[in-house]
């Protein structure tokens, strides 16, 4: 195994990992989740499961989207599904809870910006995209529409869903939303840069920048 492929494989799963923490975080901060968040936080009140759990089922299902719409699912791509929720468990069940805005609000921008970390880390690694990405690009080629409009609206539905069960909407999904792009893009630069100077960074494919907006 070369020295590069390991480096990627544990840039894959610590950035899963650490995804898992972030949106564990926004949990606790309770100040609003990212979108995806907002619908599992409602399943998991619905059904008595952990958070955790319901991401890994919701992940699970939209991989099943992928095969009438024809994505290839990448090890990344199946890693997403399982890592996020046991590391978002995880983090909950030792992290304790935290009351009043001072804490608060500092850990809403702790999460969000380890959350743009983490993207950074797993997207660069090039093992495939999340379901949700693959899902958004899925539906772009099937459809035509471009991949910012199927982002979008598949997040609307995604948040006013989660929305109606229960799940936290507030000034954190507002703030996540406005930056999570230019986080994400910030940190995939630092991640992705060249081993040897005069090297060009690799090109993602298009599933897995949609999680991007430009």
């Amino acid at each position: 195994m070369s020295r590069n492929l390991v480096r990627r494989l544990v840039q894959l799963y610590v950035g899963l990992a650490l995804y898992g923490v972030s949106s564990a975080l926004l949990v606790d901060a309770g100040l609003g989740l990212e979108p995806w968040g907002v619908l599992h936080q409602g399943l998991a009140r619905l059904t008595g499961l952990t958070i955790g759990t319901v991401s890994i089922i919701v992940g699970a299902a939209v991989l099943l989207l992928w095969i009438p719409l024809r994505q290839r699912p990448g090890l990344g791509t199946v890693s997403n599904v399982f890592v996020i929720g046991l590391a978002m468990d995880a983090t909950l069940g030792l992290v304790p809870a935290v009351q009043g805005l001072p804490g608060r609000i500092p850990l809403m921008a702790a999460g969000i910006l380890l959350n743009g970390a983490a993207t950074g880390l797993y997207i660069s690694a090039r093992f495939g995209p999340g379901p949700r990405d693959g899902l958004m690009t899925g539906l772009h080629q099937l459809t035509g529409l471009s991949i910012r409009l199927a982002r979008t609206g598949i997040e609307v539905a995604v948040v006013a869903t989660g929305f109606a069960l229960g799940g936290t909407v507030g000034v954190g999904t507002v703030v996540y939303a406005l930056s999570i792009g230019p986080l994400a893009q910030m940190f995939l630069r630092m991640f992705s840069r060249p081993a040897r100077a005069g090297d060009r960074a690799p090109r993602l494919p298009a599933a897995e920048q949609a999680i991007l907006p430009e």
